[in-house]
């Protein structure tokens, strides 16, 4: 009795209603798993790869598919040809097994032809250090880059003077090979970037003596960059063309700079908010009055309200960090307000200060009138066994 075959789309993995992509994209990865040269003489990695492979050859195909769709596996009973007397006949798998044995061997039938016509050059990075007020308006600063520069004597040929780039022998100025490799399906035709010109088509006997051969000298720019006001910590600015040259007449590549700002002995930063703690003392927080609060923009003046408590909060609106998309808008600035308590006092103050306290409740004295004492005793002194229970 025959085996009864699986469901396509469960062989692949796939919803009914999945698109050609998710098609594709599904069969590559069972295809690069089960494939016969990955898994030599494992006969059910080649079952699975020979399932795949007919699951594939069918949904892949509109007209197969609505077939499979209306009749499943009866709809191409009888079928000769291919693996398990499947027809693989019209069936396009040059696209997927172009891509997967280019991951095995190491060609890429598009990454050939990428390198062989204009490339953009490398990106090359930098870092810049700023202070925190520099990152909150903006600033311009120089900066030294390490870039490649066309070389003077060959002119970016990398040939010696009186010398050129000669066609490659290998793959006739065209930057790419074609090598054949053998799959269950046959012959398969794949194309990889010539190892003997790396892409470039054009091989050079004679080297410039300046440049090696590479037709550009290394050397260290400076260069003007433009800071934005509101850039945070670790952000980075992008400019274009300061990169290393192109290949092929290609564009030259960018520079990433990496902006790193320093901290600030007061304020912090929170996304577009700064915060800081600003003391007040026991007679502002309790009668209300005027402090200074230092803020990006300068000194401000604050009016505490009479009986502020320590660590209250307060918003200065607009006085934070500038939006980089619009540097009108900013960011607030919040406050914590920190009752400050004096570490010297004379002998007055500490009398007056007893005198207050006498008449807001007698806080200094409120722990003795708990324990039952006298203003003159102390409970630890250990000469009284009732104030030593209270303190044990």
């Amino acid at each position: 009795m025959a085996e009864q075959k699986r469901d396509y789309y469960e062989v692949l993995g796939i919803d009914k209603n999945a698109d050609e992509a998710a098609i594709k994209k599904a069969y590559r990865v069972l295809a690069k798993k089960y494939h016969p040269d990955v898994n030599p003489g494992d006969a059910e990695a080649e079952k699975k790869f020979k399932e795949a492979s007919e699951a594939y050859a069918v949904l892949s195909d509109p007209e197969k598919r609505r077939q499979y769709d209306q009749f499943g596996h009866a709809a191409f009973e009888g079928g000769a040809g291919g693996a398990g007397g499947f027809d693989f006949s019209g069936t396009d798998f040059s696209d997927i097994f172009g891509d997967i044995f280019g991951d095995f061997f190491g060609g890429s039938r598009r990454g050939g032809a990428r390198r062989n016509g204009p490339m953009k050059g490398s990106n090359v990075r930098g870092s810049i250090r700023i202070t925190f007020e520099e990152a909150v308006f903006g600033c311009t600063k120089e900066i030294e880059l390490n870039v490649k520069e066309t070389c003077n004597i060959c002119k970016g040929s990398g040939a010696k003077p009186g010398t050129s780039p000669e066609t490659c022998t290998r793959c006739g100025g065209k930057g790419q090979v074609v090598f054949n490799q053998q799959t269950f399906f046959g012959t398969v035709q794949n194309v990889q970037t010539c190892p003997e010109c790396q892409g470039s088509g054009k091989m050079i006997r004679e080297k410039c003596p300046d440049c090696r051969g590479t037709g550009y000298i290394p050397m260290r720019k400076r260069y003007s960059v433009d800071i934005p006001a509101g850039i945070d910590n670790g952000q980075s600015l992008r400019k274009p063309g300061l990169g290393e040259p192109g290949v092929n007449g290609g564009s030259r590549g960018d520079a990433i700079i990496e902006i790193q700002v320093g901290r600030h002995p007061i304020f912090q930063r929170q996304e577009y908010n700064i915060f800081s703690t600003v003391s007040m003392s026991y007679a502002v927080a309790t009668l209300g009055g005027e402090i200074v609060i230092d803020t990006v923009d300068g000194k401000v003046i604050y009016d505490v309200k009479p009986g502020t408590q320590t660590d209250t909060k307060v918003r200065l609106k607009g006085k934070g960090i500038p939006t980089l998309r619009n540097k009108e808008v900013r960011g607030d600035h919040y406050v914590t307000l920190v009752v400050e308590v004096p570490d010297k006092l004379s002998a007055e103050a500490k009398e007056l200060l007893k005198q207050f306290d006498a008449l807001c409740g007698d806080t200094l004295n409120a722990a003795k009138k708990v324990s039952g004492t006298d203003s003159d005793s102390d409970p630890r002194d250990g000469k009284d066994s009732k104030k030593k229970k209270f303190w044990k």
